[in-house]
C-alpha cells in the first residue's frame, strides 16, 4: 500500500523548514511533496511537466498552501484545482502569512477548506501543524479518490 501523501505548495525556505520539520515532530508520517511554485503545484497535481510520468492514482490526502506564490499565485491553484473534476474534492488548507480579509474571502470563495495565518512563533507554528494534522488527516473523513 503506498505511504499517504501531503503536498506542500511553499515557496520561502524558511517556512518550508519550519513545516517538515513540525510533521517530523509531530510524527505525522506522510510522504512530503513540496512544490515551491504555483506552477509547480499544477504540474504535480495534473502530472503535466516534470511531473507527466508520475502516477497520477496517487493524489495527496491534504494540500497545504500559501497564497503569495511566484509564476501562479495561490487563488490560481485554487481556482484550477476546483475547476477540475479530478481534483476539485481534494482538501486544501490554505497556510499562509496573510491576513487579509479579501484573501482570506477569495479562498473560502474559491473553494478553501479552511485558512490558517502562519505563526511566526515556533512552538505556535508546531501546534497549529499538529492541529492540522489531527484533524484533516485523521479526524476529517475524505472521499476515497482524494485520498
Amino acid at each position: 500500500m503506498p505511504k499517504k501523501m501531503i503536498l506542500l505548495v511553499e515557496d520561502n525556505p524558511d517556512d518550508e523548514m519550519l513545516t517538515l520539520r513540525a510533521f517530523k515532530k509531530k510524527k505525522i508520517d506522510y510522504e512530503i511533496v513540496v512544490a515551491r511554485d504555483g506552477a509547480e503545484a499544477l504540474d504535480f497535481l495534473f502530472g503535466k511537466g516534470s511531473y507527466a510520468s508520475r502516477d497520477m492514482s496517487l493524489m495527496p490526502a491534504i494540500i497545504l498552501l500559501d497564497l503569495k506564490l511566484p509564476k501562479v499565485d495561490g487563488l490560481e491553484v485554487l481556482r484550477n484545482l476546483r475547476a477540475n473534476e479530478k481534483t476539485k474534492l481534494l482538501p486544501v488548507i490554505v497556510l499562509t502569512t496573510s491576513s487579509e480579509q479579501q484573501d482570506i474571502v477569495e479562498s473560502y470563495n474559491l473553494g478553501g477548506n479552511s485558512f490558517i495565518r502562519k505563526p511566526v512563533d515556533f512552538d505556535k507554528f508546531i501546534s497549529a501543524v499538529e492541529q492540522i494534522g489531527l484533524y484533516w488527516l485523521f479526524l476529517n473523513e475524505s472521499p476515497v479518490f482524494a485520498r
